[in-house]
Formats: C-alpha cells, structure tokens, sequence
C-alpha cells in the first residue's frame, strides 16, 4: 500500500509539472496570426486615387513589384503588400496580375483565401486571352456576388482622366436629319468640331458626313471610331471575325440588319446604327459606348464602367484623345431603353 502510495503522489507531481510546462509554452508562444482579406488588410483595401493618367509602364511595375513581394524575390516577403499591387495593377486592366491575386485567393497565400473574388479575377483574366487563367476560370464557374474593387474602373477613371471639353447635357434628338445635325453641332460643344483623321479617304469622309446625322451621330465620332477599328481598310478582319471598316462581329452584323459586312455601305451604317444604340443604351455617355463597341455592352454593365481590360481601356482612351475629350454626345432616347446599371451606379448604396 506504501508503494501504491507513492507511485500515485509521483504520477500526481509529475502530471501537475506537465501542466504547468504547457502553460508557460502556450504563454511564451505567439499567438496566430488573425487569418486577412483584401477587404480587412492592415492598409487600405482599395487602392488611392491615381494622379493623372496611368501609363502600361507603371502597371507592369506594380505587377513586379507585387510579384517579388508575394515570392520574396531579393526582398522581404510581404503576400499583404502584394496583394495590394496586384489589385492595383487588376484595377488596370493587367491580366497576369489579375491571376496572379486570384491565385493568391485561391490558395490562401498571406491572405484569406475567397474563391468568390477569385472567380471574378480568373475571367477578367481569360476573357483577355490569358490563357492560365482559362483552366482556372472553367473550375470555379461563373462569377457570382457583386464584381470586387480590385476590378471596378479606378475612381475618376485615368483612362479618361483628361479635362473634357465644355459640354452640354444629353437632348433627345429631333425627328428630322436638318434638327438632327443642329442638335448634334450645338448640343455636343460650342468649339470647332475636332480635326478628321489624316488618313481619311475622301470618299469615306464623303458619305460619312452625309450619312452620319441620320443616325443622330456626329461624322468626327463616326471617323474616329473607324480609324479605331480599321485605320480605314474595308477588308480588315481581325482574329475574333470583326470584319469591315467598322468591324462588326458576325453577331453585332446580324443584329443591325447587315448581310455583307464587307460591303462598305452595309458596313459603316451597321457599325453607325450600332453606335447610336450604344449612345442610347449609356445616354449619351461616350466612354461607355466606346467600351461596349470594344467589348460588348454586358462587360460594361457587369463592371459599371469601362472593364478592366488592357485594350479596352486602351481603345477609350485613344479614341476619346481623338475627338478632343468631348465626352458627352446627344442620344435618342426613343431608339432603346437606357441601361438599368446606370441608375444603379448612382445610387449611393453602390458608392
């Protein structure tokens, strides 16, 4: 009984030693880190405003930069910091750092991982040809939930960021092509209309300028947009089957009633009545229509605002550049039913 005795006292003063060991090891141990996300991270979520426009120059420095962060490649390894350049850069519309942060979501590297956002940063990325990302696109399916700041066009948007031009608010246009063209003339700006293309062949200025005000549009938007899409070559064909001066797909053709697109008149009055339903669709809205008649008016509403593509991006801004910053434009109400994103990005609740 002696022995029992004592085996228990020891087995009882070892059992208590073992306690308190653990509790010292737990008290000297750091405790976990508290898991982050894009939108919780110890520096602001989304991005300062830029000053001035950005240039592809800077975006890819930020996506470096990022990407030493998130490796640790000659410098401190930072996944928070990393995260917030490639969001940066995302905002850009750079592909790679678009799946470069959807990557990091998906895998938890240094930030939590949310598949939500990733879905979306994988098809910003495939949808501009990127090919990693397409995989990754298919896998996760197609986005769901609200677009993430990472993606939403920059606030007071650098890609349009020069002053405009004095302009009046969007008038629905008149019934006849003579109050058309003095709608457009006086409703657009009170300065000379800017210089046409240098390149313009007279023969596509001709009829463009006879033509243009029975859609309610304006010859200079109508040229630029062309030198745009084909610098005026009517057999222009690009990889995704955009054919024409004015380079309609063969679904855009379809739609605004042209059998030939390689028929020069089919063509720039298709890409003309498609102009005027995109000035309609975004009420007078330039950039916006620019951006649809790059990349289709459901990338525009799904991202209130120009998409976060690379091109895209590039193509507004050229474009806008051309037509001396003139950014408003008058718009037939009566030709279709106004975008219902429109009403939805003012409201305060989307701010």
């Amino acid at each position: 009984m002696q022995h029992r005795a004592a085996a228990w006292t020891v087995l009882v003063m070892l059992f208590a030693w073992m306690l308190a060991v653990t509790a010292r090891m737990a008290e000297a141990a750091p405790a976990s880190p508290p898991a982050l996300t894009l939108d919780a991270l110890p520096r602001p979520a989304t991005p300062p405003p830029e000053r001035g426009p950005v240039v592809p120059s800077q975006v890819q420095r930020w996506r470096l930069e990022a990407t030493a962060l998130e490796h640790g490649d000659g410098v401190a390894r930072d996944p928070v910091r990393a995260a917030q350049l490639y969001c940066r850069a995302a905002r850009h519309g750079d592909p790679e750092a678009q799946y470069s942060l959807a990557w990091m979501l998906t895998n938890a590297r240094g930030i939590a991982r949310d598949d939500a956002q990733a879905a979306h940063l994988f098809a910003a990325a495939a949808e501009q040809g990127f090919e990693q990302a397409r995989a990754m696109a298919e896998r996760l399916g197609e986005p769901r939930g609200p677009v993430p700041d990472c993606l939403r066009p920059p606030e007071g948007d650098p890609a349009v960021a020069a002053p405009p031009v004095a302009v009046a608010a969007p008038a629905a246009a008149p019934p006849t092509a003579a109050a058309a063209r003095h709608a457009g003339r006086s409703g657009v700006s009170a300065l000379p209309p800017p210089p046409l293309p240098a390149n313009a062949p007279e023969s596509i200025v001709r009829f463009v300028t006879l033509v243009a005000p029975d859609y309610q549009l304006e010859p200079w938007l109508v040229l630029a947009v062309m030198a745009a899409e084909s610098n005026f070559d009517p057999l222009a064909e690009s990889p995704k089957k955009a054919q024409g001066l004015m380079q309609l797909i063969p679904d855009t053709a379809a739609r605004f009633g042209v059998r030939d697109p390689l028929d020069p008149t089919q063509n720039i009055r298709g890409g003309m009545a498609y102009l005027r339903w995109l000035l309609a669709f975004f009420e007078g809205d330039v950039t916006l229509a620019l951006a649809a008649y790059n990349a289709g008016e459901r990338a525009v509403e799904r991202y209130r605002g120009i998409p976060p593509y690379a091109e895209t991006r590039a193509y507004v801004r050229r474009i806008s550049a051309a037509i001396g910053w003139r950014l408003r434009h008058p718009f037939d109400p009566r030709v279709t039913a106004p975008s219902p994103m429109l009403a939805a990005r003012a409201s305060p609740a989307a701010r």
